[in-house]
């Protein structure tokens, strides 16, 4: 196992350097240079040299390059321009909220999507399967800002039974250990704040859910089908094993493979920002804060944004690499 890890990050390194590379071309490709578009339209040729010789653009494009991928090694991804705090800091202080409004996201997703899936491709062809199938489809074609404006509309607004906006209600502030509300009540003995902080997960976390919810079941369904007609199937229950046997250990273990691949993706680009989820519910996230940092051409968050996310799929990917080699040992000898 650790062979494998050791393995997946050696492999990881040139995907880093890589996008490092098209980062780096990206921001000395920027009309005007980096210099003019932190200063805006207006910036004079004096103050763009005065930007360049700062940030030592007027050296050579390899010490530019030299210079760009210390500061990244070093997590110093820049200032953001409309803070003036660091933009790692940034994310520090926004992360906790995008990953848990994507882990509650996933696990409403992975929950309910497996099992749905699994029972649709079991009746195939009943009212459960033809449900499942039709459902899944509404949640990949119905965009997530118009979905998460009804919830709004009708369970906030219109019943009241949650909480329109915001991670935690006026007065409650349980965030100062981990950043993580729902931990934090608990790590604190707040438990009025935990449980704030869970009711105002639901509509963001359904909404978010949606469409990783659609794919899974989708994903399931078709993989059990493709693994059901397998001859170690049949072989399996031509010897008498239980039902519960063949379905576990056969079908639904060897079923998850791509299963797994989908969700490790699916992950990663939940993490990588809600943009509208969190601006409809003001939620606070990575995804709200990129969308201010569009309008106001904020390109160190920009820049940061993506290698950081970058190196969160690479994470992500590693993990997906052990599922595999948890689920099937086969995968161990490559």
């Amino acid at each position: 196992m650790l062979r494998l890890v050791v393995r997946r990050l050696l492999q990881l390194i040139p995907t880093l350097l890589g996008l490092s590379v098209l980062l780096f071309l990206w921001l000395n490709r920027l009309p005007g240079g980096p210099a003019s578009a932190i200063l805006g339209e207006r910036a004079t040729e004096a103050d763009v040299a005065r930007i360049n010789r700062a940030l030592g653009l007027d050296q050579p494009v390899w010490v530019q390059y030299g210079r760009f991928l210390k500061r990244v090694v070093q997590l110093d991804l820049g200032t953001s321009t409309q803070t003036g705090q660091p933009v790692w800091d940034e994310f520090v202080l926004r992360f906790p909220a995008t990953v848990e409004l994507s882990v509650a996201a996933m696990l409403i997703a992975v929950a309910a999507g497996i099992p749905l899936g699994y029972l649709a491709a079991r009746r195939r062809g009943g009212w459960l399967d033809v449900t499942a199938v039709s459902g899944s489809l509404i949640g990949i074609c119905v965009p997530v800002f118009f979905l998460a404006l009804l919830l709004k509309g009708v369970f906030a607004v219109g019943l009241g039974l949650f909480p329109s906006y915001g991670r935690l209600s006026t007065g409650l502030d349980a965030t100062g250990v981990t950043g993580f509300a729902v931990l934090d009540g608990l790590l604190t003995g707040e438990f009025d704040a935990t449980w704030d902080a869970l009711v105002h997960l639901v509509l963001p976390a359904v909404t978010l859910a949606s469409i990783p919810l659609a794919v899974i079941v989708r994903m399931t369904r078709a993989s059990v089908l493709e693994v059901v007609g397998e001859d170690y199937v049949r072989t399996a229950e031509s010897k008498g094993l239980e039902k519960r046997v063949v379905r576990v250990r056969h079908v639904l273990r060897n079923a998850l493979l791509p299963v797994v691949t989908a969700v490790g993706l699916l992950t990663g680009s939940l993490l990588s920002g809600a943009v509208l989820t969190e601006s409809v519910f003001s939620f606070g996230g990575i995804g709200s804060f990129i969308r201010t940092s569009i309008d106001a051409r904020d390109y160190p968050v920009l820049v940061g944004f993506i290698m950081f996310i970058a190196m969160v799929y690479v994470l992500i990917n590693l993990l997906v690499d052990l599922a595999y080699s948890l689920i099937d040992p086969r995968v161990r000898v490559h």
